[in-house]
């Protein structure tokens, strides 16, 4: 996880992504606020015994979405990583080597660096677990195609890694037109033995039966949300293990968004835990699966 120091409503992603608003309050401010709020959440996270690397971000690469680490890169079981081309030119200097370092430092084994990045000289974008949802298990990426999210690329990432692309299109009413969503991540959740998905969203028949096909022939109990649920992050979570048990991650807004019945069918596999992320989410337009990009190098 990266912590904040320049965090503020980002102009060159606000372009695409429609969940971000902007406060009528100081820069200074908004980050100050992120900064308590990251911290909270860090800490609620360790006190049930997830181990959280935390980095600082760089001031002088003036990065405002840098709190978003998920998008530029993912870590694999057999030590390889990907580094993804990014949509906005200010989020490419988010891909900082002294995080590969840190990792390295904590006993972490880097292996081999597949390298997607060159693609955006060429126009092409994949936003890492932003725009692919990973079923490391069954080895299936899905991916809500968007301007972040190539098909091209994605089928290029799914040979290097050995994945079945599941691809769709995702949609959101603006203005009274269906747009596409930018990430993946804002509408759908993988866990262990469950998903936590916006099927409202999917608005090709065709294309919500094969993402649907897919999660029965995994097993995977189907939690359909709503798009107002989604417009409160209710999609942007993800599950991680603590010290003696698994926990669902998610922001207040999304939690409280969540009906008794949506929540009951969660806690039959894990306990949630969320955190107030008002301002991140609002000036970001990201949540609580965003702020964390999983570690799953092997160990030393």
């Amino acid at each position: 996880m990266i912590r904040p120091v320049a965090f503020r409503m980002n102009e060159q992603t606000a372009v695409n992504n429609y969940f971000q608003e902007d406060l009528d309050i100081k820069n200074a401010e908004i980050n100050t606020k992120a900064q308590a709020e990251f911290d909270t959440f860090v800490e609620k996270l360790r006190d049930v015994g997830v181990n959280v690397i935390v980095e600082n971000d760089d001031l002088r690469m003036d990065t405002p979405d840098s709190i978003f680490p998920n998008n530029w890169i993912s870590f694999h079981e057999n030590g390889d990583i990907a580094l993804y081309p990014m949509f906005a030119e200010n989020r490419r200097r988010e891909r900082r080597e002294e995080v590969l370092i840190r990792l390295e430092n904590e006993g972490f084994v880097i292996k081999d660096v597949y390298d997607y990045t060159p693609a955006e000289e060429e126009g092409f974008f994949l936003e890492g677990t932003g725009s692919i949802l990973m079923d490391r298990v069954n080895r299936k990426a899905y991916c809500a195609l968007s301007a972040r999210a190539d098909e091209e690329l994605l089928i290029e990432f799914c040979e290097d890694f050995e994945y079945t692309p599941v691809i769709f299109t995702a949609y959101q009413n603006v203005d009274g037109n269906r747009m596409p969503i930018y990430h993946t991540n804002v509408m759908m959740c993988l866990g262990e033995e469950f998903c936590v998905i916006c099927l409202d969203s999917i608005d090709d028949a065709t294309e919500r039966n094969n993402v649907l096909k897919h999660l029965k022939q995994d097993r995977k109990k189907v939690i359909a949300i709503t798009e107002s649920q989604m417009h409160h992050f209710a999609g942007n979570m993800l599950q991680v293990q603590g010290r003696d048990k698994k926990y669902l991650v998610m922001s207040a807004d999304a939690h409280s968004s969540l009906t008794d019945q949506q929540i009951k069918m969660i806690e039959e596999s894990c306990e949630i835990l969320s955190s107030d992320l008002s301002t991140i989410e609002t000036c970001g337009g990201g949540s609580a699966r965003c702020m964390m990009a999983e570690v799953f190098l092997p160990k030393a």
